[in-house]
Formats: C-alpha cells, structure tokens, sequence
C-alpha cells in the first residue's frame, strides 16, 4: 500500500501578519504535495470569512480548522490587550490543542495522523504538548532575524547592564547583540526592550518564547541568506538547524511559474487579509506617471492618533508628491476635522483605499517609494519588489527592522520617533528626488539577490528543499530524536 503523504499542522499567532507568512508556507507544503492543516484561532478565521468567503472550500491538501483563543468574541485582540490574549491562549487553548491533536490527528474523521507541527514563534507553549504526544515540532519565527537575535541576547544584555533603561539617551550604543555592535542604538531596539524594569510581562513573555525555540527540532525565518547571512550564523550557533527560505511571496511564486514544471491547474496561492481588498487603486496606478507614486502603508494593526496622522498629511501632502494611502478605518483614534487644503490635495494627486493588494501595488510601475510600519512582511515585500521606503515603526521588531533598512541594506530612510510634517516633508522628498539615485541602486540590487534566492538552486530554494527533504523523513520512520 502507498504510503499516506506527510501531514503537517501549521498554527500562527492570531495576527494578519503571522498568518500572512505562514499561510504562505502552508501553499509551498501543498504544492510540494504535503498535505496541511491550517489551524486558526476562532475570531481570526471569522475575521477571514468575513473577506475571504470561500475559504473553508480550501483546495486540496489543504484543511483549514478553528480553536478557540479563549477569549469572548467581542474582546479586543489590539496590541494593548496582548497580554491577557497570550495568557488565555496558554491556559484555554494549549489543552484544546492537545486534545486535537491527540484524537483526529487533525483532520476530523480521518485517521491521517499528524507527521510534524509548524508553530509560531510566539506560542511555544506547543512544545509541550508536542514533547508529550511524541510529535516532532518545528518553530516559525514570523518576525525578522534581526529582532530574534536581538531577543536571544536580551539576558546578556541585561547582565551587561544595557537593559533595561530610562528614555533619556535613546541614541547611546547598544554593545551586547553580536554582530550589530557598529550600529545599534537604544532606539533601535525592538519596542518590547523600551521598559524600566526586567520583570515586565511582555519582555519575559518574548525572551522566554525565544529561549524555548532552542527546545524545537528546528527554526524556520522567512528571509535570505544574502541580507541576513552574518545574523543567521550567530542563531545557528544556538539553533543548528535553521532553515532561511525567504521572501515567501516570492518564493511560492517562484514555485508556480517555474517555466519546467507546470503548476497544478486548481492551484489557486490563499487569500491572505482580515479586510477586503480595493482593486480599484490599481486602476488608478495605471493612470499615474512612471515611478511617480508614494506608496502609504501602516500594515494591519498600527495605529496613529489623530494629531500623528494629521502631521503625516500635512507632510506627505507639502512634499507635492502623488500618493496611495492605505487609511484602515481603524488606523487612527480620535481624529478630527479635516482640513479642507488636506481633501483638496488628496483629490488632486491622491488615492485612499481601506486595504490594498499590497504586493500588487508595490510591483506597479507607477510606484518609487513606500512610506511603511516597518512590519516584516512589508519589509521584504518592499525589498522584493526593489521599491526603496521611508520607515516609521509602531512597536515590536518594525524598530530594529528600521535601523537595518537605512544603515545596514541601505534601501530607506529610518524616521522612527519622529512624525512632525516637517520631518515627512523631508523625508518623502529625500526618497523622491535627494537621495532617489543611490537608494534605487541599492535596492535594485537587493531586489536581484532576493529572487535569485528562491529561483532554482538559490538559497532559500535549495534550504526549502531540505526542509521537505526533514519532513519526509519522519514521515517514512522514526525520527532520529525521538520526536524532538
């Protein structure tokens, strides 16, 4: 009898861009001929139907299942209540998912049983369930490297009294990450280090998850080896077996349009987004100049308040620029009047949409810059598409992710802790016009190694591939560490 592919179950953190990047490595699993159970918190997939109505359809190799956060539906799921999210998903939902596990394998009514899980980073409390059913269990680390390591180095930074600290000198250096020595500021650091005392939840939340990765049988990061090869060799040390099969966006679709393997033709890559997308704004890039367009963009959580996002109009309206601008209605927080000049200028040059095919638009040929949260997804979908941006961080990795996009890549400008229409102004025109030529240079060639890395034989191409290689492996026998 031939034996059943492998089945995995993969379960993000219930934030957009988790599942973003994860639901995006279920599809390469799928396409590899693996089959994937797609396991959603119950108001993130609700949140999902509402956009995406077909998507309990799936395709085959691909389930998509729910469990509860714990939470009542009407609760916040917002950064500020992340906490009271994180402790009830440890509390209700670790043993909801123990009793999945444990009972259909995943699959309800079906004896396929589970070959490995792919966890998020964040919700390491899967470990344990994974040690005690005897299930291997791979962490996906969905936030840059950068930000990783910098978690990893939290204790030895805290030895080292360089952390924690008052906001007084936001700019001293920071000595403690190996490999970011030259450049690192207190500023830089990922938004979780900005207390004043150790003991505070959300930092001995992140360091502990980071410290457990080290637990798994190994760490999957959604990047390359070209922009983060000296970061990657310090985790190895530490986490041996990583595998680097970044950008996903690019690589699934590397996948599907290699010219000597045709895709399956029901192949259709999941629809990724809480918000239905308006299309419309791609109609109207087609109506703008070559490379004349500002991209704006504050992912799916950020948040402004009112007076912020009326300097960032100001600005971005001030530099004359044409832009696109992405305005979540959620995106701000007591917003006021509008100033007339502000609707005025938006008709004549601008377009806003409440969501937008993000990927899409930065590949439109009317796109020169992106005026970005910093998330990771974003970053290197930016990166990607060879479109330089101007970053202005709202919390967790998007600060340090920041300080590598200008100082280290050399692909934007770093604009955290500032938001002033004076400052925007500036910025936008640096991107636009000052600093146009090197920048674009910069990220040309970035663009290239990126989808080198997932073409044939490329880095994350080759890293993917064993990373199936694994995963068959335990499929056909005993794993070799015994279910580690």
């Amino acid at each position: 009898m031939e034996k059943a592919p492998p089945h995995v179950v993969i379960f993000p953190f219930p934030l957009l861009g988790h599942i973003n990047s994860m639901l995006r490595l279920a599809d390469l699993l799928c396409l590899a001929g693996i089959h994937v159970t797609f396991l959603n918190t119950d108001h993130a997939h609700h949140r999902f139907l509402r956009s995406n109505p077909n998507l309990l359809a799936g395709r085959p190799g691909l389930l998509f299942r729910k469990i509860s956060d714990g939470l009542q539906v009407d609760e916040s799921r917002r950064p500020a209540r992340f906490t009271d999210l994180f402790f009830s998903l440890r509390s209700v939902t670790k043993p909801l998912l123990r009793a999945m596990l444990a009972g259909s394998g995943g699959r309800p009514g079906s004896d396929d049983t589970v070959t490995c899980i792919v966890v998020d980073g964040l919700l390491t409390f899967a470990i344990d369930v994974a040690d005690e059913l005897g299930i291997p269990i791979f962490i996906f680390r969905t936030a840059s490297p950068c930000s990783f390591w910098t978690f990893f180095c939290g204790p030895a930074l805290a030895a080292g009294g360089e952390f924690p600290f008052e906001e007084d000198n936001m700019d001293r250096p920071i000595r403690g990450v190996p490999g970011m020595e030259a450049f690192l500021r207190r500023r830089d650091l990922p938004s979780f280090f900005r207390v004043n005392q150790l003991s505070d939840v959300h930092v001995q939340r992140i360091l502990t998850a980071t410290k457990d990765t080290t637990r798994a049988s190994c760490l999957i990061l959604n990047t390359f080896e070209d922009i983060d090869g000296p970061i990657l060799s310090h985790i190895r040390a530490h986490c041996p077996t990583t595998y680097a099969i970044g950008p996903l966006h690019a690589h699934l679709q590397s996948r599907l349009t290699e010219s000597n393997d045709s895709p399956p033709t029901d192949f259709t890559p999941s629809s990724i987004s809480f918000l239905t997308e308006d299309r419309s704004c791609m109609t109207w890039l087609d109506s703008q100049p070559h490379k004349s367009v500002l991209y704006i963009s504050f992912g799916s959580i950020a948040a402004a308040t009112g007076d912020q996002l009326l300097e960032f109009w100001h600005g971005v309206v001030n530099s004359q620029t044409r832009f696109l601008w992405v305005m979540r209605p959620d995106v701000v927080d007591g917003m006021g009047q509008i100033p007339a000049e502000l609707r005025e200028a938006t008709d004549e040059r601008g377009r806003l949409v409440g969501w937008a095919p993000q990927v899409d638009v930065l590949a439109h040929t009317a796109v020169s810059g992106f005026l970005t949260h910093s998330g990771w997804n974003s970053t290197l979908e930016s990166v990607s598409a060879g479109v330089p941006m101007i970053c202005w961080p709202f919390f967790a990795d998007q600060h340090i992710n920041s300080r590598f996009v200008e100082e280290v890549w050399k692909v934007g400008l770093d604009m955290k802790d500032r938001c002033d229409r004076r400052t925007v102004e500036m910025m936008i025109r640096e991107l636009m016009e000052g600093k146009r030529e090197e920048l674009v240079k910069s990220t040309a060639r970035i663009a290239d190694l990126a989808k080198r890395s997932v073409s044939q034989g490329g880095s994350s191409y080759m890293s993917f591939e064993k990373l199936l290689e694994d995963i068959r492996s335990i499929n056909s026998g005993p794993h070799p560490d015994g279910g580690k």
